[in-house]
């Protein structure tokens, strides 16, 4: 059991949700007043990715970012800032020619994913530990092992705290071989990701599984998506980790009844309360994963 868990809040993802809920985060300032809201709420982290502002699509323009970034630190609220490098790492095989690539294929290499990173130092950015077959679709997430090692080793040499996304076991021991091989510097974290097809299935079980190849002292946070976000996040807490809610993982509150970012932070506080845990603050949330300005 955790009794004192950091709570993160994703407050808009990538994905195509915008039809589905007309308050998701899309332009900067939306995904900054987000943030707040989250952090007002009880969050200690704000995971932040950015869209285009026209289209709503998720983006990787750093200048996106930096409006982001440059809005929730100068605001009056204090919370850790948690940048997505996952994007930039989509292949969809073109169907006349598999051997290349098609339509909605956006391929870089690390230090395009990592440009806003290097640029904006936010305390915490994701490293996604592995390549995912990503829907039902012909697209995958193609994150090979040395795009990870020079990434691992460009946000070491930056003093970012990588936060390492695990969608499957494998995901896992390739993490520990960045542990192993100094890439990555203690306490690591992780974030174990179940219910994204097609990742790992978001159950009691599975949760379990992945919790307990974890190597020892490492901080970790588990989410779910869409209806077992709570429960999820109810199964971390009890485990021993730490929570990770919002808008990029899950539209609602309640059946049939659309959440804001600040409501589902509020949800996961209830519950960690009422299992008599409490959700820190940034500040201890600093020291606990072992951030710079800790």
């Amino acid at each position: 059991m955790n009794y004192e868990v950091v709570v993160t809040c994703a407050v808009t993802g990538a994905g195509d949700t915008l039809g589905k809920h007309p308050d998701v985060p899309v332009t900067p300032k939306q995904v900054a007043d987000a943030a707040i809201e989250a952090a007002k709420a009880g969050a200690a982290v704000a995971h932040c990715h950015v869209r285009d502002p026209e289209t709503g699509k998720g983006s990787r323009d750093p200048e996106l970012f930096k409006e982001v970034v440059d809005r929730i630190r100068s605001s009056d609220t204090d919370v850790v800032i948690n940048l997505t490098a996952g994007m930039g790492g989509d292949w969809v095989p073109d169907k006349a020619n598999p051997a290349m690539p098609g339509p909605g294929t956006d391929m870089i290499g690390p230090r395009e994913r990592l440009a806003h990173v290097g640029a904006l130092k936010p305390e915490i950015c994701s490293l996604d530990c592995g390549t995912l077959n990503f829907g039902n679709g012909n697209e995958i997430y193609v994150s090979t092992p040395p795009f990870l090692r020079e990434m691992a080793q460009l946000v070491q040499s930056w003093g970012v705290k990588p936060e390492l996304e695990v969608f499957d076991l494998g995901h896992i021991r390739f993490a520990k071989q960045l542990i192993a091989e100094g890439l990555v510097d203690e306490p690591p974290m992780f974030q174990i990701c179940l219910g994204i097809p097609w990742g790992a299935d978001q159950t009691v079980d599975t949760m379990k599984v992945m919790k307990d190849q974890l190597p020892a002292g490492a901080n970790w946070a588990g989410f779910g998506i869409s209806r077992m976000q709570m429960p999820m996040a109810a199964v971390a807490t009890a485990m021993g980790g730490n929570v990770r809610v919002g808008l990029e993982d899950n539209l609602y509150l309640d059946r049939g009844v659309l959440a804001s970012n600040g409501q589902l932070v509020e949800r996961a506080i209830e519950i960690i309360e009422r299992m008599g845990a409490r959700a820190v603050t940034p500040a201890e949330a600093r020291k606990k994963l072992g951030l710079g300005g800790a």
